[in-house]
């Protein structure tokens, strides 16, 4: 990740507010918070304190952990409209290459609105989802290679794929333009 992009340096510092604040509020120690989600509390430390830069699949134990949405992690904590997030999320090796979660929509089932953007060259290894979320994606430019299982998919732009995220899937850009794409999450 790249340490020096203030949107991604102020992503962190809300990370850091909302797991202390969201913790406390649970009456959790970070030591049970660790247990319950599985992640260290020596890493539980550092994003308390906006020294680490943490995975999104790590966000995903610890929101569970905490029972609260992933987005409710990442958003600037003063935000008056909760459903419009617009925060940089995860910045790839290559510069330029992000994801930006852009809105949720509590349905049925929560929806998580991201906008990515993946350099050529560039990929993005997620762990899998739990069992019965889905993911769709909309690619608007460039071309897409998603892996899913043993299973490679181009897709092309105005081209759409959807799929059941619980299994091992990446994102890839093999072509020689940058990719941008809008994935839907479905919780």
């Amino acid at each position: 990740m790249h340490k020096e992009n203030p949107q991604r340096a102020s992503v962190l510092q809300h990370v850091s507010q909302n797991v202390r604040r969201l913790r406390h509020a649970a009456d959790m120690s970070q030591t049970a918070l660790s247990e319950k989600s599985g992640v260290s509390r020596r890493m539980l430390v550092a994003i308390e304190a906006g020294e680490k830069n943490v995975s999104l699949s790590t966000l995903d134990r610890v929101a569970e952990a905490l029972d609260v949405a992933f987005s409710d992690l990442i958003q600037a904590p003063d935000v008056r409209d909760h459903s419009r997030i617009n925060e940089l999320a995860w910045a790839g090796e290559i510069d330029g290459s992000k994801a930006v979660l852009l809105a949720k929509a509590t349905a049925r089932r929560e929806v998580e609105l991201w906008e990515w953007r993946l350099e050529p060259g560039d990929r993005y290894c997620p762990d899998p989802d739990l069992e019965g979320w889905s993911e769709q994606l909309f690619v608007f430019e460039g071309s897409l290679t998603l892996v899913v299982g043993d299973q490679e998919n181009t897709i092309g732009a105005g081209e759409f794929f959807m799929f059941a995220s619980h299994q091992p899937h990446a994102y890839r850009n093999d072509g020689h333009v940058a990719v941008r794409f809008v994935r839907n999450v479905v919780i």
